[in-house]
């Protein structure tokens, strides 16, 4: 970037004030706005345009997944397991530093899909995308805002190092059809904000860890512990999910406490508002389901062994079971109204309707 242009936007945002560029992006807290409905709608996208990804490294992936099927955390991995629950927050095997795909809000509303790919190529080669492309057809992002999805990690350093920053956000011009040289956002995504260790002490508790569904994207794991610990108190680990392939947020967290008391307020709670800086939005909180427990009631005696697919959250519960322990124990006064949870796509945990045998 030339000194001229970054003498321009810094007079754009001297003049216009704080949030100059994203006046159809904004809620009234300011927020950066993405589509609501599109948390998983670009997860996979462009597969076959990146080289060598390392699609094993999934930052942060699974908190606690298989550690361990006793209520006590007795046989919990400690931080400093090598095992496939423990997290690592300093970027991939591989090197990389952020993701490749790259968010890039408050567009020129005439600029198409080409416009913007040609204004980004200087970097290296790329795909654009937004949130349901193929269904709508449409040659502008509606809202907008676009993903960048990078072939090479190195491009995203190449865009960040070409952006100028003004309070802690990076902008970067871009021209269309009826708009000359327009500063736009680019929101990189850094893959070591994908977890945060608050207490290295304390080992990692499937059975102390809740998902939180709806996590803006912008939202770092470090913010997240920070939020839920104020809230609740006693957490020890914060994880933001990400996409195997991309790396990038999925648009959901999940947060290890390091007691019962501050678990069972959690997930009591079952929404809770995340305010921090520009963010505020409300977000649903569950129990972390894991599909590989067995049930608590006969440790598989019952099932053949099998692992249990139900679990109840109910604090009166609390505990994972098979179909036929869960009918035994679920029609006792005052349970029977109880819905099990199982494990859906993206770690996200689901009420079934359960069907009495």
């Amino acid at each position: 970037m030339g000194s001229e242009e970054r003498r321009r936007i810094r007079a754009t945002i001297s003049v216009a004030g704080k949030s100059p560029f994203f006046p159809s992006l904004e809620d009234q807290s300011g927020t950066l706005l993405e589509d609501p409905n599109s948390a998983n709608q670009l997860d996979g996208v462009g597969v076959g345009v990146g080289v060598g990804v390392g699609v094993g490294v999934g930052v942060g992936v699974g908190v606690g997944v298989g550690v361990g099927s006793g209520i006590t955390g007795s046989q919990t991995a400690p931080l400093s397991s090598p095992s496939r629950s423990s997290p690592h927050s300093q970027g991939s095997e591989t090197g990389e530093r952020f993701s490749r795909k790259v968010f890039v809000g408050g567009l020129p509303p005439d600029i198409d899909e080409e416009e913007i790919k040609a204004s980004f190529r200087r970097f290296g080669s790329l795909v654009v995308d937004w949130p349901h492309k193929a269904e709508s057809k449409s040659y502008f992002p509606p809202k907008g805002y676009a993903f960048l999805l990078f072939q090479d990690e190195a491009s995203v350093q190449q865009l960040i190092d070409a952006c100028i920053q003004d309070e802690e956000k990076l902008y970067l011009c871009v021209s269309s059809p009826t708009t000359k040289d327009k500063p736009v956002q680019i929101r990189p995504w850094r893959l070591s904000d994908a977890d945060f260790v608050l207490d290295a002490s304390m080992p990692l508790d499937p059975r102390k860890t809740v998902f939180v569904g709806g996590v803006p994207r912008p939202l770092k794991a470090v913010e997240l512990a920070m939020i839920m610990d104020r809230l609740y108190g006693g957490v020890c680990y914060a994880g933001i999910d990400t996409d195997p392939e991309l790396k990038y947020p999925k648009g959901a967290g999940r947060v290890a406490f390091s007691n019962q008391q501050s678990y069972i307020a959690a997930i009591s709670a079952r929404f809770v508002q995340l305010q921090h800086g520009d963010i505020d939005k409300r977000v649903e909180v569950k129990p972390y389901v894991l599909d590989d427990q067995m049930c608590d009631e006969c440790q598989g005696q019952r099932c053949g062994g099998k692992f249990a697919p139900f679990f109840c959250a109910n604090v009166t519960c609390l505990q994972y079971y098979c179909e036929h322990c869960w009918a035994t124990i679920h029609s006792r006064p005052g349970r029977e109204f109880h819905k099990p949870l199982v494990k859906e796509g993206a770690d996200r945990p689901r009420a079934v309707p359960y069907r009495w045998c």
